[in-house]
């Protein structure tokens, strides 16, 4: 578990591929429940350690998650998050390469809880909601391209069901269309860079975690 950012009142955490965030159904121990045994040993916590989570990401993805360590700093990110004010950048490496070098890609789509998935749908449709997302090219290499993408909605799966319909699946993520697996299981999508401001100090925060391995190779050389 590698914290990239902590205080009183939050922590943050660059979550790897395979861990979750929150428990789910495989019986896994999630982040929050690492960060309570975390906390409770580096600070000497005696009894129940608080550990809000704020927001997630999905198993295969890695970066950047941020955890409440008060309630006062989670009811304040919750708000935060509902008004957008929490900003996420997001690294994608696709199969191919986009017509476009930047564009606005907006849809309606839905999810079906018994398949984890989500799909295109009509605006008609009773579940459909809208999405919405920019992104731009930051390199291409033979076979792949590396997109920045930030949010506009915040969908479950958005970021991998619109790449997929654009015809530009996540590298290894086999659920949305991509044509093999990566080694480690997961998806070549990184929440490389949060912005916000501080939930208790009002103090800007910007943080940022490296690329993934098979990302830095289609970088030109620094």
């Amino acid at each position: 578990m590698e914290v990239v950012y902590e205080d009183n009142h939050i922590i943050v955490v660059n979550k790897q591929v395979g861990e979750i965030v929150q428990g789910d159904k495989t019986g896994d121990r999630p982040l929050s429940e690492l960060l309570k045994d975390y906390i409770k040993e580096k600070y000497h916590k005696p009894g129940n350690v608080f550990c809000g989570v704020v927001h997630r990401i999905d198993r295969p993805v890695s970066g950047l998650v941020i955890f409440a360590r008060t309630s006062k700093a989670l009811t304040r990110l919750n708000e935060m998050l509902r008004k957008n004010e929490i900003h996420k950048t997001y690294w994608a490496m696709v199969e191919g390469h986009p017509e476009a070098r930047e564009a606005t890609l907006e849809c309606y789509m839905r999810s079906d809880g018994r398949m984890n998935k989500s799909f295109l749908c009509q605006k008609t449709h009773p579940d459909a909601k809208r999405a919405e997302l920019r992104y731009t090219t930051v390199a291409s290499g033979d076979r792949y391209t590396i997109l920045e993408i930030n949010l506009i909605t915040g969908r479950k799966h958005q970021i991998r069901m619109q790449l997929s319909q654009m015809g530009h699946p996540i590298q290894g993520d086999l659920k949305y269309g991509a044509r093999r697996s990566n080694p480690d299981g997961g998806i070549s999508l990184v929440a490389k860079r949060i912005e916000f401001v501080h939930p208790v100090s009002k103090e800007p925060i910007s943080l940022e975690v490296a690329e993934p391995p098979q990302m830095r190779k289609l970088l030109p050389e620094s």
